[in-house]
């Protein structure tokens, strides 16, 4: 029956449980051998990546435009009615294939996933995570809904950006209040929104058995590899190591700019009084030099944005009511990426596209796996950033215009400063997010206060950024937790982040000596899938797995250095 179940999730838009419910019942009712099971598991993948797909361009659909409420209306339609089924199904047949005690080749590690979600799941929580969806599009919808007045236009706050790069200082100190001005209007509506998540998230954990949520996402995340106490010692480190480096930058950056305080927007200006970089005014030039930068990479990266562009598959622009933010999501069955962004013209914008971009090659790469379970889908957090931050690295060499891409040497040499320095300066931000959310899960009656969330995401906003004052801005730093989307939508979400960038940095200090080679072990590790173990995936790529203060010291030396090649004070 499954030859005739379509390829195309196109076709299968509007179907309904009782369309889908027999090509699960046939998968349940199959006995499992091993002579049939590469069959079964290859059937099983068909229909995954079919609803999956489904559900993804559901989604999708939503946040191009949250103000369509046809979009809303189907979406919230697939959480109450498929959503809750086709999990509880795809549980069933986890269940089937652990019970069998078979072992299909090459899915030791794949099984081991599977184990673990056979493990955490429980019915009960299926219709709260449905919920928690709901919640976190409602999320999308008051974020994505905020503007303000500038200049007689309305615009998004992503549109305002820019401004902060004005070098007219009370320019850019006006949009800087405006908009957090703004987002304080929201705050009624964004704590009651995140009671709600806290509520349902603690009641998933107590229904799976754990005693807060923290445990419980550990599991769901199949954190094999790592602990809280690791990532409390990656705090550590970041505050030995890397709090000072970014002082240092601040430091840098105020004397000079000849200011007695550096303020929250002082941040993005040019220190040295040159206007923003401008990559480009249209997305279509974006795009452009963003694939002959890929090409210059790698030939066949180069193939893989070209399909992209071709079919349709980059919604790059910023407009009034897309959701926030930048992803790269996957369309199984087709077995192709998905890339949203906001672009606006500024040189962030030109990073987010190589990030997502190194997302969109780590699908493409893993196509080439038989099931679904050894695809991206199961690729760890961890793993999955360094595909998309190491590729931010390996394209520093091409940004001028000469290589084909959109700046003057001095502009890129500015480019390539501002990529360091956020480096540098992302990961104490990370560990605020990280430590933030460890205390939220540890103590989740005092976290359901929000005047609580507020004073613990201060005290460690005190404790990993120096060498900016925020005097007098309390009340917009103390409401810091609540635009930062992970925490709302994707708990626990963020440490990846910082580990992930710590292995990119070790691939790209590989490819300053061997860039081919480096290149070549980057791609044969986006090609394992979840078919390794995490340390296994950092080392195929050239790098070591580790949350220690000396390999953290080592890699932000090289950064310091390079940033004092590349701009001399």
């Amino acid at each position: 029956m499954f030859d005739t179940l379509p390829r195309d999730a196109r076709e299968v838009m509007d179907w309904d449980w009782d369309r889908i419910e027999p090509y699960f019942n046939a998968l349940q009712a199959q006995p499992l051998t091993a002579e049939n099971i590469a069959d079964w598991l290859a059937d099983w993948t068909h229909l995954a990546d079919l609803l999956s797909e489904m559900g993804t361009r559901i989604y999708v659909a939503t946040t191009v435009n949250t103000a369509d409420e046809e979009a809303e209306k189907r979406f919230t339609h697939y959480l109450d009615t498929l959503y809750p089924k086709e999990f509880a199904a795809n549980q069933q047949l986890n269940l089937k294939l652990v019970d069998s005690g078979l072992q299909p080749e090459n899915f030791e590690v794949p099984l081991r996933r599977i184990k673990a979600e056979v493990e955490i799941y429980r019915e009960e929580n299926i219709p709260l995570q449905a919920e928690i969806q709901k919640l976190g599009q409602e999320y999308d919808k008051i974020v994505g809904a905020q503007t303000i007045e500038w200049e007689g236009d309305e615009r998004t706050l992503p549109q305002v950006t820019p401004i902060y790069q004005d070098p007219d200082r009370d320019i850019r100190e006006k949009a800087w209040r405006q908009v957090f001005e703004r987002r304080l209007q929201d705050r009624p509506a964004l704590n009651d929104l995140w009671q709600r998540l806290l509520s349902l998230r603690t009641q998933i954990a107590a229904n799976a058995g754990f005693d807060n949520f923290r445990d419980y996402q550990w599991k769901s995340y199949k954190r094999f590899a790592y602990t809280p106490e690791d990532c409390f010692t990656f705090h550590r480190a970041i505050e030995e190591v890397v709090v000072p480096a970014a002082a240092r930058l601040y430091e840098r950056r105020r004397q000079r700019l000849g200011l007695e305080r550096l303020r929250p927007w002082d941040t993005m200006v040019d220190p040295t009084g040159e206007p923003p970089l401008r990559p480009f005014a249209a997305v279509d030039t974006l795009m452009d030099g963003c694939e002959t930068i890929f090409n210059k990479v790698d030939p066949q990266l180069g193939e893989y944005f070209a399909t992209m562009r071709h079919e349709a598959l980059l919604d790059l622009e910023n407009r009034k009511n897309k959701a926030p933010g930048g992803y790269c999501t996957s369309f199984d069955i087709a077995q192709r990426p998905f890339i949203f962004m906001n672009a606006v013209g500024i040189h962030g914008d030109v990073q987010t596209l190589l990030h997502e971009s190194g997302h969109s090659f780590h699908v493409f790469e893993t196509a080439q796996l038989p099931y679904t379970q050894q695809r991206m889908e199961d690729v760890p957090i961890e793993f999955a950033e360094v595909a998309s931050m190491t590729m931010e690295l390996l394209t520093a060499p091409y940004l001028t215009k000469e290589q084909g891409g959109f700046y003057t040497e001095r502009e890129a040499a500015r480019a390539r400063v501002e990529h360091l320095e956020d480096i540098i300066t992302f990961w104490p931000y990370m560990a605020v997010v990280d430590a933030f959310q460890h205390w939220v899960y540890e103590n989740p009656e005092a976290a359901k206060d929000p005047a609580a969330c507020d004073a613990q995401w201060l005290a460690l906003w005190n404790r990993f950024i120096k060498g900016i004052d925020w005097s007098g801005l309390e009340e917009f730093a103390k409401a810091g937790w609540q635009h930062k989307l992970h925490i709302y939508q994707v708990p626990f979400y963020y440490i990846e982040y910082g580990l992930a960038q710590l292995g990119a940095v070790q691939i790209w200090r590989n490819a300053l000596g061997d860039q081919p080679a480096a290149i070549e072990a980057y791609r044969n590790a986006l090609a394992l899938g979840s078919t390794a173990t995490l340390p296994d995936l950092f080392a195929a790529a050239g790098a070591r797995f580790v949350f220690d203060s000396d390999t953290l010291r080592a890699v932000v030396d090289l950064v310091e250095k390079t940033i004092a090649e590349l701009d001399p004070a």
